[in-house]
C-alpha cells in the first residue's frame, strides 16, 4: 500500500445510551467504534480515513466528530446539517463537506433535489467544502448540468449507483469538467457488483484525477426479514476482498498514488 493512502467513506457507530438514533431510521446497525475502525484502515496499511455521516443518526454529527477528534489529524468528515445551521455554528464545525443523502429515503424528485444542491453548494463553497451526493444513477444524470455549475466540488457515492454498463455515458463527462468526483466504493450496492469492476476500468482510463476509492466500511444493510428498528448484521466484506480490490482497478503504483493519496489530499485538505 502506497503511503499516506485513504479510505474515503466510513462509518462509525457508538454506544446508543450516548448516541441515539433517530427513530425515522430504515435499518439499525450494531456497534462500529472507533478501535474497530483502526483495525480495519491498519488490516489495509491505511494512514488517513474520511468518516462520512449515516442515515441513522440525522443531524445529530456527535459520534463522528468525536471519532475525528480522536484520529489525530488523519481523519476528515461529512456532515449532515439542519437547513437552518447558522454560518457561525458551520464554521466551528471541523469537516470538509455536507452529505445530500437522497438514496436512502428513495427520493427522486429533481426539483426538489436541484434546491438543496445549489442552496448547500452555495453556504459551504466559501468554506472549502464539498457537496457529497447520495443519489440513484438517473437522478444525477438530470442533474449534472446543474453539478457541474454549482459553486463547491461534488462528491458522487458508491459509483453514482451507475446500474448500466459504461460507454458513451453523461456520467463520464460530467466527471471530465473537474467540477465533480466519484468514489469507487460499494459495488454491492448496485444491481450487479460486477458493474463497480467495469466502472472502475472505464474511469481509471478516463478520468482518473476524478476517482476516489473507499471501503464502505462497516458494510452496512439492512437484513433480510429485519424491522427497521431491529439491529441488522453488517455484511461480511474481508479484508482480503478489499485488497483484491484495489489491486483489480488501480493495477500500478502511479494509479494507486494518485487515487488513494493525491486525489483525497487535494479534495479533503490532508
Amino acid at each position: 500500500m502506497v503511503a499516506g493512502a485513504c479510505d474515503c467513506h466510513t462509518h462509525v457507530f457508538g454506544p446508543r445510551a450516548d448516541y441515539p438514533m433517530v427513530d425515522a431510521r430504515h435499518y439499525t446497525p450494531g456497534p462500529a467504534p472507533l478501535a474497530a475502525l483502526r483495525a480495519h484502515l491498519a488490516g489495509l496499511g491505511l494512514e488517513r480515513v474520511v468518516l462520512v455521516q449515516p442515515s441513522v443518526y440525522g443531524t445529530d454529527n456527535r459520534c463522528m466528530l468525536d471519532a475525528l477528534a480522536r484520529l489525530d489529524g488523519a481523519g476528515r468528515g461529512i456532515v449532515v446539517l439542519e437547513d437552518g445551521v447558522d454560518a457561525a455554528a458551520l464554521r466551528e464545525l471541523h469537516a470538509r463537506g455536507v452529505r445530500i443523502n437522497l438514496e436512502s429515503a428513495g427520493l427522486r424528485d429533481i426539483a426538489g433535489a436541484r434546491a438543496l444542491l445549489q442552496a448547500w453548494s452555495a453556504r459551504v463553497a466559501d468554506l472549502g467544502w464539498h457537496v457529497q451526493l447520495y443519489a440513484a444513477q438517473p437522478v444525477v444524470q438530470a442533474l449534472a448540468d446543474d453539478l457541474a455549475r454549482l459553486p463547491s466540488s461534488v462528491v458522487l457515492d458508491h459509483f453514482a449507483l451507475a446500474d448500466v454498463m459504461p460507454g458513451g455515458d453523461a456520467l463520464t463527462d460530467l466527471l471530465r469538467t473537474g467540477c465533480v468526483h466519484v468514489k469507487l466504493s460499494a459495488p454491492y450496492r448496485l444491481a450487479s457488483p460486477a458493474l463497480g469492476g467495469a466502472w472502475a476500468r472505464h474511469w481509471v482510463d478516463a478520468v482518473p484525477g476524478a476517482l476516489l476509492w473507499a471501503s464502505d466500511w462497516p458494510h452496512t444493510a439492512r437484513g433480510p426479514g429485519r424491522a427497521a428498528h431491529e439491529v441488522s448484521a453488517y455484511r461480511a466484506i474481508p479484508a482480503n476482498g478489499l485488497r483484491q480490490e484495489i489491486a483489480r482497478w488501480l493495477p500500478s503504483a502511479e494509479l494507486r498514488r494518485r487515487v488513494l493519496v493525491d486525489n483525497p489530499a487535494r479534495l479533503y485538505g490532508f
